[in-house]
């Protein structure tokens, strides 16, 4: 049977005997293959090194005095609690002294529970109110954006199979071009705005299903600031060409989950205090939900949910999800509006007019470039935005593509 190897510190290596050998090619410490005999000494010697004893009961006599100590072989230190871990409880036993304590990960849904934004923002803001005399040509016009992503890293190390960036800058940049491509197709005073989720790429560099990491170029701080900001800026550029935007942000997705709520959060309580008739924020928290404006019916959802869908809508449309939908509609009795179903997730620019004669079924472009996972597992897809004008009976559609 060969001999276990066993990298030795020196002071161990004095300890069994043996000769000390110089560290290898990489600095560390150089391998010893050892008899049982030495093995059952080295584990020996370094339960003692990792350890102390420590008092864990004592007998006093009358005049309060210790005649007799009881000592126990413990750890020299308790496991260092990790950042993103909380106490769930502490067990003690009273007999030995000893402790146990639990921990848990902090879920980003506890810490969305204690933010109060009105009373961070609340006599901090000046309101602003804002009325434009232009014309009407169109009912109303609408913008949708989805798959975002902010905080991924499309190019981790520099090694993806094509190249790629998607930074701060490169966010901030694509947002001018989504904003002037806004203003240059308007046609109204009033503007539906859709965000289709994914806004942020994850927590902690997970998805909201955890079990893998995703490569970030940005801490949970940093994606946080740079969402925020993202979003009011859109909002501060738009409001200067329109009197009203409805904005609906959804929220339950498979990549931000609670952490795009808690930026959604942020963003409707301050913009909503600063532009209080000029805009509704509606984040929506139910995986779909339906808008009625004018006589259209505007169905939204991302297309995965952050718990139970594993495989959510399809690009295309087949007898199922027409199922699923008209299901939908049937149960709120939207039959005497013109539906459209708005997905994103998918990162595929289509729409589908004609396989249903009850909605029309549209998927939305991501506004982020592909990760490195997509680029590998399929292609070095397009991103893209899309934003419409509605008259009474029609619609124009302009979609832009990066």
């Amino acid at each position: 049977m060969k001999k276990p190897a066993y990298r030795l510190k020196p002071f161990e290596v004095i300890s069994l005997g043996l000769e000390i050998k110089n560290k290898d090619k990489w600095g560390s410490n150089p391998k010893y293959y050892l008899n049982s005999q030495q093995e059952h000494e080295l584990l020996k010697l370094r339960n003692l090194h990792n350890s102390e004893f420590k008092e864990v009961k004592r007998t006093l006599n009358k005049d309060g005095e210790v005649i007799t100590k009881v000592e126990k072989l413990t750890s020299k230190e308790l496991i260092e609690i990790p950042s993103n871990h909380q106490i769930k409880r502490v067990s003690t036993n009273v007999a030995t002294n000893q402790q146990w304590v639990i921990t848990e990960p902090i879920k980003i849904a506890d810490v969305e529970k204690e933010i109060d934004f009105l009373s961070i923002f609340k006599d901090k803001i000046e309101p602003i109110f804002i009325k434009h005399k232009s014309k009407n040509i169109s009912k109303f016009d609408r913008a949708v954006f989805t798959d975002t992503h902010i905080g991924m890293d499309v190019n981790k190390d520099g090694y993806s199979l094509y190249d790629g960036l998607w930074n701060e800058d490169q966010i901030f940049l694509r947002l001018e071009i989504f904003v002037n491509e806004i203003i240059k197709n308007k046609k109204s005073n009033t503007l539906f705005l859709n965000d289709l989720a994914d806004f942020l790429d994850g927590w902690d560099a997970e998805t909201t299903r955890g079990g893998h990491k995703l490569p970030q170029n940005m801490d949970n701080q940093k994606a946080f600031d740079v969402a925020l900001l993202f979003k009011i800026r859109l909002v501060d550029a738009l409001l200067q060409h329109y009197n009203f935007i409805k904005f609906v942000n959804i929220c339950n997705d498979n990549h931000a989950g609670s952490f795009g709520y808690i930026v959604n959060s942020a963003f409707k309580t301050y913009i909503e205090l600063k532009y209080p008739n000029n805009i509704e924020v509606i984040n929506q928290r139910k995986f779909i939900d339906h808008y009625i404006i004018n006589n259209r019916c505007f169905i939204l959802t991302h297309g995965k949910d952050n718990t139970n869908l594993k495989f959510g809508f399809k690009p295309k449309l087949d007898p199922v999800q027409i199922e699923k939908v008209k299901n939908y509609i049937d149960e709120y009795k939207l039959h005497n509006y013109k539906i459209e179903f708005s997905k994103g997730d998918s990162h595929q620019l289509l729409f589908d007019h004609t396989s249903s004669t009850a909605f029309e079924y549209q998927n939305f472009g991501a506004f982020s470039p592909p990760s490195d996972w997509i680029k590998t597992n399929f292609k070095n897809t397009l991103s893209s935005f899309t934003t419409f004008n509605y008259f009474e009976t029609q619609k124009t559609i302009n979609h832009f593509i990066f």
